[in-house]
């Protein structure tokens, strides 16, 4: 019989006596990161890992509700890339005595925000370069690196990540995007949790075309 407590996503370590495993968003401080709701790390220090994350270059770390991040994910902002459209990629900018003026945003290989949607599992050791865009549901294999988009619902794996399968067939693809779980209110999901966790497909897909008719 489930009890009535209600889940709460501002509690820092939200399993008893397991100190290295934490909701990210009650630990974050830099106003770049922004986390949702209920996403772990089965670390204790998030933001320790991200790095290169330089308030001059104005890129964000957004991540979605409900992710799964495992020890020693590192995420790589801007800040650790290099001019690549000069003769020499060193920063003598950022160096005293060399006297080289700071180059403009626009000069820089700047790829923008690096966002992952929600529900994402991200296994240990996998590093994310910056810009990249992880979709919703996505699985990424151990000690991988992720230096492109990855589509949602895509278990993908390997340096340079590739592209393993897709979790699901096109159209429960669809459903599960159009569904959005993790936006609906804890009453809901709760009410949701016996099809999120059946594994009869056919069965989930029946039920969410249910639910979105409704």
């Amino acid at each position: 019989m489930q009890n009535d407590n209600i889940p709460n996503p501002n509690i820092i370590n939200p399993i008893q006596n397991l100190e290295n495993m934490i909701y990210v968003k009650p630990t974050i401080k830099n106003p770049n990161i922004i986390v949702g709701d209920y996403t772990y790390f089965a670390d204790v220090d998030f933001e320790a890992h991200v790095t290169h994350h330089y308030d001059f270059n104005g890129d964000k770390l957004i991540i979605g509700k409900f992710c799964q991040i495992a020890a020693g994910v590192n995420f790589i902002m801007n800040g650790a890339n290099h001019q690549m459209n000069s003769v020499s990629t060193y920063p003598f900018y950022i160096f005293k005595g060399w006297e080289q003026e700071i180059p403009p945003l626009s000069k820089m290989p700047l790829k923008g925000d690096t966002i992952v949607g929600n529900d994402v599992w991200i296994g240990q050791n996998v590093t994310i370069l910056p810009g990249v865009h992880i979709g919703d549901g996505v699985i990424i294999g151990l000690n991988s690196v992720i230096s492109k988009n990855v589509e949602p619902y895509t278990i993908v794996a390997g340096n340079p990540a590739k592209v393993i399968r897709k979790r699901f067939d096109d159209e429960l693809i669809k459903l599960m995007l159009e569904l959005r779980w993790w936006d609906k209110s804890i009453k809901e999901i709760k009410s949701l949790i016996p099809i999120l966790t059946d594994s009869n497909m056919e069965r989930v897909k029946n039920e969410i075309h249910i639910i979105l008719k409704n």
